[in-house]
């Protein structure tokens, strides 16, 4: 995949079948939706592109709005990058960006900086000037402009439309496998270990505390979990009890904390960044009423864990 950050001094390359929209997380129905461009764009004989933006949209057009984000710009270009399309339009996103119609943006950007010349539209997605137009105006467009232009339908899974609205939802919720279907991954959180209050340490179970890397990307619900934890990159991950929340036991309620066990490791994590896929959640965060209650929920936990990740990385006997 060629990735370009268009500037207004880029000129249109080859004819191509485009998508465009700011595909956080790239999800199953993301890529849904890009098969079928790349599918329409070889069957036409033009490259296949995706156009996309480097910050969310509502970032410049609400300056208090912080977005929850499933993937960083990082992790997006990457999984875009797995999908196999020709070409990723990075667009940087500002307030003249924002001010342009939806005739405007198809006119300057996807024709004649991009050499679109076919457009594909997300059941679900809106662009141009106070997302103000629908898809019959981009059709009218396009006739004037020589765009064609088409709708694709949604992915449904458990019968509900996937978005990254929906995933986010689920996340927040906990529900982490059900997240993981409609991303078709692990949800993955990155981070550096930092120092904490050794709480863990002191009942058994030492854990590195985890501050994530971006502030604007998403934190799960609450609770305990079985993850997996890959360090400073390494392709071999290490199975783990992952703790969200304020440490009820513990303290006042008042921070919250991320806080892994990592199962059979031992070493020095300290300043080391690591990256947390998110298994199954296991259970609530809760009070306890002495250390010792906490830590034998923990041993039950981390047994939990152990039984979980290891059932999810059995060998799939049907294949």
């Amino acid at each position: 995949m060629r990735t370009v950050r268009l500037t207004s001094a880029e000129a249109a390359g080859r004819p191509c079948v485009a998508t465009i929209g700011f595909f956080d997380g790239v999800h199953c129905g993301h890529r849904y939706l890009i098969n079928h461009v790349i599918d329409t764009a070889r069957r036409e004989g033009m490259e296949s592109a995706v156009v996309t933006f480097d910050r969310h949209p509502r970032q410049v057009l609400h300056s208090d709005y912080r977005p929850q984000l499933l993937s960083t710009t990082e992790e997006k270009l990457a999984l875009l990058a797995r999908t196999g399309i020709d070409r990723c339009a990075m667009l940087p996103f500002d307030a003249g960006m924002a001010a342009l119609s939806a005739r405007d943006f198809m006119r300057e950007v996807l024709l004649g900086r991009m050499g679109v010349r076919r457009l594909v539209i997300g059941y679900d997605n809106r662009f141009g000037h106070d997302r103000t137009e629908g898809f019959d105006d981009y059709v009218r467009h396009g006739r004037e402009l020589g765009i064609a232009v088409e709708q694709w339908q949604p992915m449904s899974i458990g019968g509900v439309n996937v978005s990254s609205s929906m995933v986010r939802s689920l996340l927040l919720a906990g529900e982490v496998e059900m997240a993981s279907r409609c991303l078709g991954y692990d949800y993955g959180l990155g981070g550096t270990v930092v120092h904490g209050r050794h709480v863990g340490e002191s009942l058994g179970f030492p854990t590195a505390n985890i501050q994530p890397s971006d502030p604007l990307k998403l934190v799960p619900a609450g609770g305990v979990y079985a993850a997996e934890v890959s360090i400073d990159g390494e392709p071999n991950s290490v199975p783990a009890m992952l703790n969200i929340g304020s440490r009820p036991t513990f303290d006042d309620g008042s921070s919250i904390t991320i806080e892994a066990h990592l199962i059979g490791f031992s070493g020095d994590l300290y300043g080391r960044g690591v990256n947390v896929s998110f298994v199954a959640r296991l259970r609530d965060e809760r009070k306890f009423r002495t250390a010792a209650e906490l830590a034998c929920q923990l041993r039950r936990d981390l047994s939990d864990a152990e039984r979980v990740i290891a059932k999810k990385n059995q060998p799939n006997k049907n294949q």
